[in-house]
């Protein structure tokens, strides 16, 4: 029996010792369809996925096929964060590609140094759609910046308190390499799941003194019911322009299968030509099909006196329904 132990104790030694030579390698993803229609005679524009123009109008649509590959390796490690599809390709400088592929170095239990492109640590939501509840985006998300590439360095200071500073490219460049000596700076806090964020410098669309402030976080009043909250604010002197609002995430779980939710949201573009304003509430369901398959039916009504969508030229409101199917892997 004693030969035995041993024998199963050596095994499960020389195991773990090789694969802590080999390191970790995971794949993981996402992959999302929809339909959407808009409710209104004549509206060609879209409101379905994101406003950069990648949603189709009233029809069937394509999100995004994201495939993550990660690999580390004692305190290093490396993630290609793939991703293909119009979703991707609105949201991303590298025409969907590459949604992120960086670096990474853990100095210490606290330090975390980062190398290369990674999605911002801006906003509430996030490019994939299986990092939202809903699944169209708001007006704050879409307002950018998606990614960075540059070096950030993470401290987690203690369970609930952490810091966050960077030092990357201007977000609008789309060529990969920096052709000024103009960057941007970043810098997050965060405690017990709220988070302060703050980026300065140039923007990559010809402005170098753009300041973006930006809070996200929630709350779970109860067991059930989440409330989230995601407020932001722009400027530029150089520009003269900038924008503002604040998007509510109000989300109730009435079983394992099935929650509700709402996304009121008001959003603001100043300007020195006049400033432009639209208000837009989200309803969306989200229904666990399977452990990896999520059905999100959604009505989305946005309406604007002053600030005129994308594709829907002279209307002033516009109501959509999207039915969307996310697959996580």
């Amino acid at each position: 029996m004693k030969k035995i132990f041993l024998t199963l104790l050596v095994a499960t030694s020389l195991a773990t010792t090789a694969q802590e030579k080999k390191g970790i390698f995971t794949i993981s993803g996402t992959v999302d369809t929809y339909y959407t229609s808009n409710l209104k005679d004549n509206s060609l524009g879209s409101i379905g996925v994101l406003y950069g123009g990648s949603g189709v109008a009233n029809g069937f649509g394509l999100g995004m096929a994201n495939t993550i590959f990660s690999y580390e390796k004692g305190k290093a490690g490396v993630v290609a964060d793939l991703a293909y599809g119009p979703r991707a390709n609105a949201a991303n400088a590298y025409e969907g590609a590459i949604n992120q592929l960086y670096a990474y170095y853990r100095a210490s239990e606290k330090i975390t140094f980062t190398l290369g492109q990674f999605n911002t640590f801006f906003g509430y939501e996030v490019i994939s759609p299986a990092g939202n509840f809903n699944y169209s985006v708001s007006y704050l998300f879409n307002a950018g910046p998606f990614s960075h590439t540059g070096l950030k360095m993470d401290y987690e200071a203690s369970e609930d308190l952490s810091f966050m500073l960077a030092v990357t490219n201007p977000h609008g460049i789309t060529a990969g390499a920096n052709p000024s000596t103009n960057y941007q700076l970043g810098f997050q806090t965060g405690y017990k799941g709220q988070y302060f964020n703050l980026a300065y410098g140039a923007d990559g669309f010809g402005f170098n003194d753009v300041l973006y402030l930006d809070y996200s976080g929630g709350f779970n009043l109860t067991d059930s019911f989440f409330f989230g909250i995601n407020a932001a604010y722009s400027n530029s002197s150089d520009a003269d322009a900038g924008y503002q609002g604040v998007a509510l995430y109000l989300q109730n779980s009435f079983s394992k299968k099935f929650s509700l939710g709402l996304r009121p949201e008001y959003y603001q573009t100043t300007a020195g030509k006049g400033d432009a304003s639209v208000t837009a509430f989200t309803l969306s369901g989200n229904i666990s099909l399977t452990e990896n398959l999520n059905l999100i039916p959604e009505i989305r009504y946005d309406s604007l006196n002053d600030m005129i969508i994308s594709g829907l030229s002279a209307q002033n409101n516009i109501t959509g329904a999207t039915l969307a199917t996310v697959y996580s892997f």
